[in-house]
C-alpha cells in the first residue's frame, strides 16, 4: 500500500559522467526520460569538477594576481587564491565571460535537436546549473578581499544568466542555482581546515562571531540576488549541498535543520516562484531524527521538493528505508508529493555506473508507489 506523500518524478542535480552533452542527454532520455521534467547537460568538459574551472576567469581579470606560493593543484586545477594587486580599484574590476552561457547555448542546440527527433520527450526542459557567486569567490579570492571582489563577480554571474535566458526560449529553460559553499559558512567548517568568516552578515565586525541564523539569512540574501536575474517564465530551482569530494561531504549534517532553515529563508527572500528544491540525504541516515526538522518546511505551493535519498551503494532497499523515515515529517509539513534524486551529482563516478543509476531512480519510484 502506498504511503503519503506519494513519489512523483526524479531530479538530476547536474553532474553526470558522460563524454559529451549529447551523450548525457541520450542516456538520461533512454533510462529515465519518463520521470524527469528537466535534463541537464552533465556539466561535461572543463566543468567536470563543478566550479574549479573558474580559476581561469579570475586569472583573466586585470587587478587580480595569484598569491606568491607554490601551485595548489586539485583535480588538475590550480586553486591558489588571488588577491588585489593594486593596479585597478576593486570597484573597477571587470570579469569577462565565465563559460556558463557559452556551454549552455552549445548544449541547448544538442537538446533541441534530440527533442525535435523524438529522443527527448516534448515538454521536457533543458536544465542549466550555475553556482552562487559566493562559491567561486570563496575558492579563488583571499578571505580579506572577498567583500571587495564579490560585486564584480556577482555581476558577471548575473550577465551569464541573462545571456542564457536570452539564448534559450523561456518555455524550454530551467536554471538551478547550486548552494554548497554556503554550508561551510553555516556549519563553520573550512573546506581546507580554516573556518570561513561570514563577511556578508550585515554589521558583523571582522573576527566577530555570527549566529547560525544570521549566516543563513546572509547566504539566502546573496542567493536571492542571483535568483532575481532569472526571468519569471524560466523555471528556477535550488540544489542545497554539503559538498562532494571523493563522494564525501565536507561535514556530515547532524540533521536536516540547517537545510530546512535555508530552504525557508529562500522561500521568504526570493521574490519570484521557486519551482524545485533539492535537499541531500546522507547514506547513513535512515533515522527519524535526521528528517524530523522537515516538519518545519515552509515552501510555497508551486515548489516541488526532491530528496537526495538515492545511493548506488544500497539501491532500492536503502532508498526505501530513507523514504520511510522521511515521509511522516513531510506529511506533517503538508506535502502530498515529493520527488527523488541522488545526494549530489554523479559526474565524478565511473561512466559505466550512469545508466544503472538512472534506472535505479525509476525502480525506487515504482517501489515507493506500489
Amino acid at each position: 500500500m502506498t504511503t503519503l506523500p506519494a513519489v512523483r518524478g526524479a531530479h538530476l542535480v547536474g553532474s553526470i559522467n558522460q563524454p559529451t552533452a549529447e551523450d548525457t542527454l541520450r542516456v538520461v532520455a533512454g533510462n529515465l526520460g519518463g520521470h524527469v521534467a528537466r535534463i541537464p547537460d552533465g556539466e561535461v568538459g572543463e566543468r567536470f569538477h563543478w566550479i574549479l574551472f573558474q580559476g581561469a576567469a579570475f586569472d583573466a581579470v586585470d587587478g587580480l594576481e595569484r598569491v606568491a606560493i607554490d601551485p595548489i593543484v586539485a583535480a588538475g586545477f590550480d586553486v591558489r587564491p588571488l588577491t588585489l594587486d593594486g593596479s585597478v580599484p576593486a570597484a573597477e574590476l571587470a570579469f569577462g565571460p565565465l563559460g556558463y552561457a557559452d556551454a549552455a547555448l552549445a548544449s541547448y542546440a544538442d537538446f533541441k535537436a534530440l527533442r525535435d527527433a523524438g529522443v527527448i520527450a516534448a515538454g521536457t526542459r533543458f536544465q542549466v546549473c550555475v553556482p552562487t557567486p559566493l562559491a567561486p569567490l570563496s575558492v579563488y579570492v583571499t578571505p580579506a578581499e572577498r567583500p571587495a571582489v564579490y560585486p564584480a563577480y556577482a555581476a558577471a554571474i548575473r550577465r551569464e544568466i541573462a545571456q542564457i535566458a536570452a539564448g534559450i526560449p523561456a518555455a524550454d529553460l530551467a536554471i538551478q542555482i547550486d548552494m554548497a559553499t554556503e554550508f561551510s559558512y553555516i556549519e563553520q567548517v573550512g573546506v581546507r581546515g580554516t573556518k570561513p568568516f561570514p563577511w556578508f552578515v550585515a554589521g558583523l565586525a571582522e573576527g566577530a562571531q555570527a549566529s547560525t541564523d544570521e549566516v543563513i539569512a546572509g547566504c539566502a540574501t546573496l542567493a536571492a540576488e542571483a535568483a532575481a536575474s532569472v526571468p519569471d517564465a524560466v523555471q528556477l530551482g535550488f540544489h542545497l549541498c554539503y559538498g562532494d569530494v571523493a563522494e564525501k561531504h565536507f561535514v556530515e549534517p547532524a540533521d536536516a535543520a540547517n537545510l530546512v532553515a535555508v530552504a525557508n529563508a529562500l522561500a521568504a527572500k526570493v521574490a519570484r516562484p521557486i519551482e524545485f528544491l533539492h535537499l541531500p540525504v546522507p547514506i547513513e541516515r535512515d533515522d527519524a531524527q535526521y528528517f524530523a526538522p522537515l516538519r518545519g518546511l515552509a515552501l510555497h505551493p508551486e515548489t516541488s521538493l526532491f530528496l537526495g535519498l538515492v545511493h548506488h551503494e544500497d539501491g532500492t532497499e536503502g532508498a526505501l528505508r530513507r523514504l520511510a523515515a522521511a515521509r511522516p515529517a513531510l506529511a506533517d509539513a503538508g506535502l502530498t508529493e515529493l520527488g527523488i534524486a541522488t545526494e549530489c551529482g554523479f559526474g565524478r563516478g565511473p561512466a559505466e555506473r550512469t545508466a544503472p543509476l538512472l534506472r535505479l531512480h525509476a525502480d525506487v519510484i515504482a517501489a515507493a508507489n506500489a
